[in-house]
């Protein structure tokens, strides 16, 4: 992915007539280049395997994405950050990309990184790296869109034995999936039946994966509603978790059978879910969580959202919280296990293998990411490249 202005232009006009279309006009490109160098002590060669493409690929892609990410990005870079690769030291492993002060040999790191909250660090600029929030968005470390990247040995997690590669590579956006669910407060002792009542919105896969965890971390949570739009994302989300599976349009009507809320005459509910995890980041999406979300209640925002524009009365009038929830980290509300220990537990818990819908090689990458950009209008959930030598053509 190469600096051009023109280029981003492009994607962004090409992504308006149809999602997905960047990669063909935009400033991706298929090239030979020189393999990474490591860059200093700790660091290693990992070979990807699977490298899938998710929600921020297809936003750098299409020119989408917020221009939030400007000062964190150094081009020429690799895409790709969910990836199961083979590192140098003879280990199957899964890449946890968040470049933070300690791969970046920051002494002494950050105040969040040295309290093990790397997804909150402030050095993302220093060290020996060039710019980069994340592998995949860093010229120094490339990619797993690639036959090879560079990974500090803090950013290694082995692969179970006997796991499969497409079982490895939805460990790192369960871990975003469940950090968010681990994010929204606990219910209280004495809270009603109403008060359980949780919402995800969205159903590619941080959607289904937040469903999957919500089903096996959040007991507290009584009732779990989940807004799909297509007909197999509305099957996964019924067999993940979801105790109710409702389209776009039926939400309000959904959240105020489960609440018992009243309704207004404008349509707007009185009450409605204590927490609603939004796995979009539209301006719809983040609109439609706030009039569903009761009066004290909780929007946490997992889907990566971008320039919006919506009307913030009833976050104020209802003292809604609107929380982010960025990557994955020590998570207090389980003792301080790691959100990607957890993923592990998530994905083999729930069988989260059978999202990986297709493959491909990097050739065709043009096609991957417009399948990725329609995956759920064509029944499917996670797109991915395969790298394997044995898939090669």
């Amino acid at each position: 992915m190469d600096r051009s202005l023109a280029r981003f232009a492009a994607a962004r006009v090409a992504s308006g007539w149809k999602a997905g279309s960047g990669g063909r006009a935009g400033p991706l490109r298929l090239a030979e280049i020189e393999r990474p160098s490591l860059p200093g002590p700790g660091w290693q060669v990992v070979r990807p395997r699977l490298s899938g493409i998710c929600g921020s690929d297809l936003a750098t892609v299409d020119g989408r994405s917020s221009r939030w990410f400007e000062p964190l990005v150094s081009f020429p870079f690799v895409p790709g950050h969910e990836v199961v690769g083979d590192a140098a030291d003879g280990r199957r492993v899964v890449v946890e990309p968040v470049l933070h002060c300690r791969v970046r040999g920051i002494d002494p790191p950050c105040p969040p990184c040295e309290a093990g909250q790397t997804n909150h660090c402030e050095r993302l600029v220093g060290g020996h790296l060039q710019p980069g929030l994340q592998t995949g968005y860093c010229a120094d470390t490339g990619g797993g869109w690639s036959l090879a990247l560079v990974a500090h040995s803090l950013q290694l997690h082995e692969v179970p034995d006997g796991w499969s590669d497409e079982a490895a590579v939805m460990i790192e956006p369960t871990a975003c999936a469940v950090h968010g669910a681990l994010a929204a407060p606990a219910a209280g002792a004495a809270a009603s039946a109403e008060d359980l009542t949780a919402v995800v919105i969205g159903a590619g896969t941080l959607g289904l994966a937040t469903i999957a965890a919500i089903h096996h971390l959040r007991p507290d949570f009584t009732s779990l509603l989940s807004v799909a739009k297509h007909p197999e994302q509305r099957r996964l989300a019924a067999t993940l978790g979801a105790t109710a599976v409702v389209e776009p349009d039926e939400l309000r009507r959904a959240v105020r059978r489960v609440s018992g809320s009243w309704i207004l005459d404008n349509g707007q509910l009185t009450g409605g879910a204590s927490v609603v995890f939004d796995c979009v980041g539209s301006a719809e999406s983040i609109a439609g969580a706030l009039a569903v979300t009761a009066p004290g209640g909780t929007v946490v925002l997992l889907g990566m959202p971008g320039h919006v524009g919506i009307d913030l009365t009833g976050l104020w009038q209802r003292e809604i919280r609107l929380s982010g929830a960025y990557a994955y980290g020590p998570e207090p509300a389980a003792g301080g296990r790691h959100s990607f220990d957890l993923a592990a537990e998530v994905v083999e818990a729930a069988g989260l293998e059978r999202l990986v819908s297709a493959t491909y090689s990097l050739d065709r990458y043009a096609d991957a990411i417009e399948h990725a950009a329609a995956a759920g209008r064509r029944g499917a959930v996670k797109v991915a490249f395969d790298l394997r030598p044995e898939k090669r053509r």
